[in-house]
């Protein structure tokens, strides 16, 4: 039997490991050779399970710092869980400013990295690549690396990226937040197109017009907790109501 989800994340975790080092001179790091740094830990995600289905658009609310991105990370493989397991049934592009792409690699680098990771071949790539291109609206700058765009170009070539190149899960963090209005205005036609139509998105964003309208499930986390994921409706209340 075909499985019917897309992502199946079982008690999955994430805390990092963050130096404090308050040697901040030279006299104090000669004087404190035997005293290392404290190391503070942070619990990003904090035990969470959730089964995201194939062909859904779900949004993720919550507050800076509750830790979406870090979600969204795990999610998508980028980031390596302390506990449980993530299953995900297809290829996957992760859109956060270019996490993902190499920012040593030129944009026509890239591309063809990224093309290749979905499953595509060189020639497959060759066909799609000047609409690549243009949809990001980046002709002037194709062998420049990207180290030296701003991050709404790397933003405009990584959803440009998924878009003509096909990912069945896409993880989109505040896509709409970035570029200009010509640029937001591309992206919302794509939502409105059928291209969505049997993807599965995942999507970050702090406008609720955006969730509401094209998020049929959206989670709320606070805290590092999955503190509800259901109604759309529900969540986009619980969001508001943590911000007041």
């Amino acid at each position: 039997m075909e499985e019917t989800f897309a992502i199946k994340a079982r008690n999955i975790s994430k805390t990092f490991h963050i130096s404090e080092d308050s040697h901040n001179t030279v006299k104090h790091r000669l004087f404190n050779l035997f005293n290392p740094p404290r190391t503070k830990y942070v619990p990003a995600v904090k035990s969470m399970s959730l089964e995201i289905k194939k062909g859904e658009c779900i949004g993720l609310l919550g507050r800076n710092g509750c830790g979406k991105s870090t979600l969204v990370k795990l999610l998508a493989g980028v980031y390596p869980t302390d506990s449980g397991y993530v299953n995900i049934q297809g290829s996957t592009m992760l859109m956060n400013l270019g996490v993902g792409m190499s920012h040593e690699l030129t944009a026509r680098e890239n591309v063809y990295v990224s093309g290749s990771v979905l499953g595509l071949k060189i020639k497959e790539i060759d066909a799609i690549f000047d609409d690549i291109i243009s949809f990001a609206e980046l002709e002037q700058f194709v062998d420049t690396k990207i180290k030296f765009f701003s991050s709404g170009m790397v933003a405009r070539l990584g959803f440009s990226i998924a878009v003509k190149a096909g990912a069945d899960i896409m993880f989109l963090d505040e896509v709409f937040a970035v570029g200009d209005a010509k640029f937001q205005e591309k992206a919302v036609k794509v939502f409105e197109s059928s291209w969505i139509q049997g993807k599965t998105v995942i999507l970050v964003s702090h406008s609720m017009d955006v969730i509401r309208q094209y998020c049929n499930r959206a989670a709320f986390l606070k805290n590092g907790e999955l503190k509800y994921i259901g109604d759309t409706g529900k969540a986009i209340e619980m969001y508001m109501e943590d911000n007041q």
